[in-house]
């Protein structure tokens, strides 16, 4: 379990001492969709900026590929979210909806 960003079982552990494992999975995954989200904004504001010549649009781009091969050095946003949530940084509310913050 050490090749993870964070340990699972614990993770299981902590929010079982803190409530609802389903709450928090819930909020983990709308804060990793939320992650998710940024990641692909970001990706479509940085390759906007690359030129596109038209004599050379029938092979591949080296700048859009340096950008997708940076992006894909990225952690996964699952794991983003379970980081977040192990240090306290996502917030559930106790009411019928869970969110992350």
């Amino acid at each position: 379990m050490s090749t993870y960003i964070v340990n699972p079982v614990k993770v299981r552990m902590e929010e079982s001492a803190k409530g609802s494992i389903y709450k928090s999975i819930i909020a983990m995954g709308l804060r990793s969709r939320q992650i998710n989200d940024q990641i692909r904004v970001q990706i479509t504001e940085r390759l906007a900026d690359v030129i596109v010549d038209t004599d050379e649009a029938e092979g591949p781009n080296a700048d859009q590929i340096a950008i997708s091969k940076e992006f894909d050095l990225l952690p996964k946003p699952t794991f983003l979210a379970m980081k977040e949530m192990v240090s306290g940084q996502i917030h559930l509310r106790t009411d019928a909806s869970s969110t992350a913050e």
